[in-house]
């Protein structure tokens, strides 16, 4: 009998049951004006005068429109740069101790964003409301005994000006509480290795030793770190190795896109949950079985604005226009794509966390990521979004049988002078291109009225390769590095496209 199962469990659902239900507005209005008179005394708070935005009738629309949009590069070159030149109480009260390394999908070069004593203690809450959450899924106690599986970046975190720097998961994992010690997986000594395939390998050799009940982590790197342990045991699906393994905690990117090569894996249905954890904080997790939207954590360190996702508002490197229009959480509708702008107690302002969301149930602020503002292709008035390229993926697996991890666009001339979208689509079957073109090019001209337009003027048609989801994986390695909290790219501008098309072909 799971006797301490049963104690967690118990404990789970009591805590469960105690929890009272949020309003939504009042409780983002709440963190906004917390925030604010946090933040009042910084650099920043002075400079936008958040004492006087306190005082208006009307804190939300004051904050609006007194503060900018800011994008990553221009909160670092005006405000969190400062931080390493020794200064403090510039966007938030004090120094932080930690930042976050973040190379997203843009090259080499990593962000680094600052994560507060706060910002760590709202994490550690939004992982405990995730796991009181599993009360609603209805798992024998047997799972609560288990080991769990958390596969983020390396732990071992390096010193820079004073400050530790490492991806938000190893920041995490390093303040992970004493009591989870006995049930995390891989461990210190392995999630200390820095090169993610020497990490990857000791978890394969150690595999058998564990009782994996749970996964956390990016669904290309656990796919990868599954096959590899599948391989390692000269087994069929990870079942053979780890039989209890019965939920998936995905995060970062969108699982829908990934779940036909992930089922292929296992042996038997396992549950997944989806979970948006990003360098900037812990957004929002799914707390119920009955969808695979996450509900937004309204009351946990995070302010959130939206911004509807439309071309004129986009320019052409991912960022808003200055005066793209903005709603607060109570104007909100559904069938609406939003870009998602957030205010954090790590002191970052009406930042532009690069996301695309969609509300699925407004009155429990539950929603789906859609994509990503750099992904949007609108090259010869198109307009693409990932979610749409995603279900474009998931029409082929179903047609050709066949199974997509990842996928990469680029709009440019041909050789013949015409505009064409070029397509790599990572797949180990031999697919015809041609009937895989004409697909594709079907679906959008159906699901997509921007794009049927396109077509019939300046978008001449798609050109398609089929190629192994390990150029991919490997032109990561090269780029940025494998793992952690690395998400591929999917839409390419002319320049970079142009090094990958030689990266496939072995010249660089």
């Amino acid at each position: 009998m799971a006797l301490f199962g049963n104690i967690i469990k118990g404990m789970i659902e009591f805590k469960d049951f105690i929890t009272s239900d949020i309003d939504p507005v009042e409780a983002q209005e709440k963190v906004l004006t917390e925030l604010l008179s946090k933040a009042k005394d910084t650099e920043f708070g002075k400079k936008y005068d958040f004492s006087s935005i306190l005082k208006s009738e009307d804190i939300p629309k004051s904050f609006s429109e007194k503060v900018p949009y800011f994008d990553y590069n221009k909160m670092n070159k005006e405000w969190w740069n400062k931080y390493h030149d020794g200064e403090e109480n510039i966007t938030w009260p004090g120094k932080p101790k930690f930042f976050a390394l973040s190379s997203g999908t843009t090259g080499k070069s990593s962000k680094r964003i600052p994560v507060t004593d706060e910002m760590l203690d709202a994490i550690k809450q939004a992982g405990i409301r995730q796991i009181t959450s599993l009360s609603n899924f209805d798992f024998e106690a047997d799972l609560f005994e288990k080991e769990i599986m958390m596969l983020g970046s390396s732990s071992n975190l390096q010193e820079h000006n004073d400050f530790l720097e490492g991806e938000i998961s190893g920041i995490s994992t390093k303040n992970i509480p004493f009591w989870f010690k006995g049930y995390y997986k891989p461990g210190d000594e392995i999630s200390n290795i820095d090169d993610w395939d020497e990490r990857v390998e000791a978890i394969a050799k150690n595999a058998k030793e564990w009782d994996i009940g749970a996964i956390s982590g990016i669904p290309t790197w656990i796919e990868l770190m599954i096959k590899k342990v599948i391989e390692y045991h000269e087994v069929e699906h990870i079942h053979e190795v780890w039989p209890n393994f019965e939920v998936y905690t995905s995060g970062g990117v969108a699982f829908k896109a990934y779940e036909k090569s992930f089922n292929a894996l296992l042996g038997h249905p396992i549950t997944v949950i989806d979970t948006y954890f990003a360098s900037e904080g812990f957004i929002a997790s799914q707390t119920r079985p009955e969808t695979d939207a996450m509900q937004l954590l309204l009351d946990n360190g995070i302010y959130f604005e939206f911004v509807p996702f439309k071309a004129d508002y986009i320019q052409e490197d991912g960022s808003l226009v200055p005066d793209a229009p903005v709603i607060p959480l109570k104007e909100v509708e559904l069938d609406q794509e939003y870009v998602l702008i957030i205010s954090t107690v790590s002191g970052a302002w009406r930042y532009e966390i690069g996301d695309t969301i969609e509300f699925t149930n407004i009155e429990k602020a539950e929603i789906k990521i859609t994509g990503r503002t750099k992904f949007f292709l609108n090259t010869v008035g198109s307009q693409l979004s990932v979610n749409k390229m995603d279900d474009a993926m998931n029409q082929l697996e179903d047609e050709y049988k066949t199974e997509i991890s990842e996928y990469l666009v680029c709009a440019k001339r041909a050789d013949d002078g015409e505009f064409y979208h070029h397509w790599y689509i990572g797949s180990e079957d031999s697919l015809d291109t041609e009937k895989v073109s004409k697909t594709l090019d079907k679906f959008f001209k159906q699901s997509n009225k921007n794009y049927k337009v396109a077509r019939s003027k300046a978008l001449k048609g798609l050109k398609v390769k089929i190629v192994s989801n390990d150029i991919f994986y490997e032109w990561s390695n090269q780029n940025k590095k494998k793992g952690g909290q690395v998400k591929m790219e999917k839409v390419m501008s002319e320049e970079k496209f142009e090094e990958w098309e030689k990266f496939v072909n072995g010249e660089s």
